[in-house]
C-alpha cells in the first residue's frame, strides 16, 4: 500500500518502483503458489486484496481464463494506476479491505498477497474477507514469515541497527510482524474464520546487485523510505557489499531464502 507519490530523481512513483523491482524480486513468484492454496479454478470469480500492482492478480486472471472474472483491489490510486496499464479485463478497484465494496458471498475465492501487515484494521480486513466468500469458498491469504527465517534480510536489519539505530531497523521490520503461525490463527478466530491453517513456504529473493537491493529497499515508502539521506545511503551501500557477500554469487546478483506463512480455509 503506497502512501507516498512523490516521484524520484528518474520521474517515476513508488508504486513505479515497486512494479519494476520488487515485483520481479521477490512478490510475482507467489502468485501461482498462492493460487493453488486457493484452489483456483477455470471460471471461478476471485479477489484480489491489497492488490498492489497486480503480481497476484495477473496469476489469478491466467488461472480462472476468459469464463471467470477477476476483481483486484487497492486502497493507494497509485499502485492502481500501475496495475491498469495491464489487463483490460481485469477490474481495478479502490477500496479499502477493512470496508470491501462487494455484496455478502460474491466471490468463488479471496485471495492477499502480502497486504495483511500493513492493513489499518487486521481482524476487520480478514472478517470482510470471509464475508464476501461464497460458502464452500476458499480463502488464502500470505505474510511474510519471522525475520529471523530469511538469511538475508536478518542481516540487513542487523546492519540498519548497527548503523543507524533501533528507529530505523524497526521500520524495516514492518513487513515482517505477522511472522508467527499463533499470532495468525488468533486473528482468524477473532475473524470468524473457523478451521483455518498456516502453512509455510519458501520463496527465494532476487536482485541483480547489492546496490539494486539497498536502492529499492530506501525507496520503499512502508519501511525506509524517506529515512535515509544521501550520506547514510552511501554508507549503507559500502557496509552492504560486505554483509551480504555469502548471499552473492560470481555475477553479481543476490540471492537469498525468504519463506512466507499462508492461511488456508474453507468457508
Amino acid at each position: 500500500m503506497v502512501s507516498d507519490s512523490r516521484p524520484d530523481s528518474a520521474g517515476r512513483s513508488p508504486a513505479d518502483i515497486y512494479d519494476e523491482q520488487f515485483v520481479p524480486a521477490l512478490f510475482r513468484q507467489w502468485g501461482p503458489v498462492l493460487c493453488d492454496a486457493a484452489q483456483v479454478r477455470r471460471g471461478q470469480q476471485v479477489l484480489d486484496v491489497a492488490c498492489g500492482t497486480g503480481a497476484l492478480t495477473l496469476a489469478l486472471a491466467d488461472r480462472v481464463g476468459p469464463e471467470g472474472a477477476v476483481h483486484g483491489l487497492d486502497a493507494s490510486p497509485q499502485m492502481l494506476a500501475v496495475a491498469g496499464r495491464k489487463v483490460a479485463r481485469i477490474a481495478w478497484v479502490h477500496g479499502r479491505a477493512e470496508a470491501l465494496p462487494f455484496g455478502d458471498a460474491a466471490f468463488d475465492a479471496v485471495l492477499s498477497q502480502f497486504g495483511l501487515m500493513f492493513f489499518e484494521g487486521r481482524v476487520a480486513g480478514l472478517r470482510e474477507m470471509q464475508r464476501v466468500l461464497r460458502p464452500g469458498g476458499r480463502l488464502a491469504v500470505a505474510v511474510c514469515d519471522a525475520l529471523a527465517r530469511s538469511a538475508g534480510y536478518a542481516a540487513l536489519d542487523a546492519l540498519l541497527e548497527r548503523l543507524f539505530g533501533p528507529s530505523v531497523a524497526g521500520a524495516f521490520r514492518a513487513p515482517f510482524a505477522l511472522g508467527d503461525e499463533q499470532r495468525l490463527l488468533a486473528l482468524c478466530a477473532q475473524a470468524g474464520i473457523r478451521d483455518a491453517q498456516v502453512v509455510r513456504r519458501e520463496g527465494t529473493v532476487r536482485f541483480a546487485s547489492v546496490e539494486a537491493l539497498v536502492s529499492t529497499e530506501r525507496a520503499c515508502v512502508w519501511t525506509l523510505g524517506g529515512l535515509l539521506d544521501d550520506g547514510q545511503f552511501e554508507q549503507l551501500l559500502r557496509e552492504a557489499r560486505l554483509e551480504f557477500a555469502p548471499f552473492v554469487n560470481a555475477g553479481g546478483q543476490v540471492a537469498f531464502t525468504m519463506p512466507a506463512l499462508l492461511i488456508c480455509a474453507s468457508k
